[in-house]
């Protein structure tokens, strides 16, 4: 049974930075990519940035270069280092796991609230 626990979220300034970290119990890294997304108020939920199985990571351009994501296999952790936030950025934030080989299935956490106001 695959479980994600998403933390890390809270208040913070602009320019500031926090670290996401996401739970991710019954998951086997080898087989699974890993992300975080978001959703603001009245808004669709977005990709943030990807880990895939293969150790390759995509983020999303409103991000880049601000915003690193990262897995600790031995964990069953994956984090999301935030820096140099924008009042943009607030949002609600999800960590999702997709499995790779048959069967496929997705799953997500219920999220952690990020406010970047000053």
């Amino acid at each position: 049974q695959v479980q994600l626990v998403e933390s890390g979220g809270g208040l913070v300034q602009p320019g500031g930075s926090l670290r996401l970290s996401c739970a991710a119990a019954g998951t086997i890294f080898s087989i699974y990519n890993m992300g975080w997304y978001r959703q603001a108020p009245g808004k669709q939920r977005e990709l943030v940035a990807t880990l895939t199985s293969g150790n390759s990571t995509n983020y999303a351009d409103s991000v880049k270069g601000r915003f690193t994501i990262s897995g600790d296999n031995a964990r069953n952790m994956v984090y999301l280092q935030m820096n140099s936030l924008k009042p943009e950025d607030t949002a609600v934030y999800y960590c999702r796991a997709q499995r790779q080989i048959f069967p496929r299935a997705t799953y997500w956490g219920q999220g952690t609230q990020v406010t970047v106001s000053s």
